[in-house]
């Protein structure tokens, strides 16, 4: 008999308040985009195995989790900085952010934060050979429409096809093609 442990989730959207307050300027993420990220991931303040079976706290969060640790607002929110930062700087080094509008930044900074910056960049033929991915390729060619329809390649997790990457993938794609005002 398993006794099922119940969720001790939190709100995404005090974790993204702090973001703005605390950390203003720390990340070029826009609030859009953090609700984007926030709302394909959740928050959970247990430590929990996601869907690829990797141990998960707070809104995405992978590095140094204490599975017998409570998250707080504050420990979410700091870990969560970490994380968009390193998808960030992803973004900027190899796809050229620099050269993106806010909405491309957002939904490839979303796309590196849940994938990791290797997973967006390369991905490992039929026949064993490393390659390059098309969507980095869109990008070395400044070709941002062509590299945003390329964020629905990207939906399977622990080797499988999963609902919630299909949906997220497509948000990120409206998202990139969305002309910023």
């Amino acid at each position: 008999m398993s006794i099922k442990k119940k969720a001790v989730t939190c709100l995404v959207t005090a974790i993204i308040a702090i973001v703005g307050v605390k950390y203003a300027g720390e990340v070029r993420t826009s609030a859009q985009g953090l609700a984007l990220i926030g709302d394909a991931e959740g928050c959970r303040r247990d430590p929990y195995l996601c869907p690829a079976n990797v141990l998960t706290a707070g809104i995405g969060s992978t590095s140094g989790i204490n599975i017998s640790h409570l998250y707080s607002d504050a420990e979410i929110a700091a870990m969560w900085v970490e994380d968009l930062q390193r998808a960030e700087r992803c973004i900027n080094k190899n796809f050229h952010g620099d050269e993106m509008n806010q909405n491309q930044f957002d939904a490839m900074a979303s796309a590196a934060f849940n994938m990791g910056c290797l997973g967006l960049m390369w991905f490992t033929d039929s026949r064993g050979v490393r390659q390059r991915t098309t969507i980095w390729k869109h990008a070395q060619a400044r070709s941002w429409a062509a590299m945003c329809n390329r964020l629905p390649d990207f939906v399977n997790g622990g080797g499988r096809k999963l609902p919630g990457l299909v949906k997220r993938r497509e948000a990120e794609r409206v998202m990139c093609l969305e002309p910023v005002t």
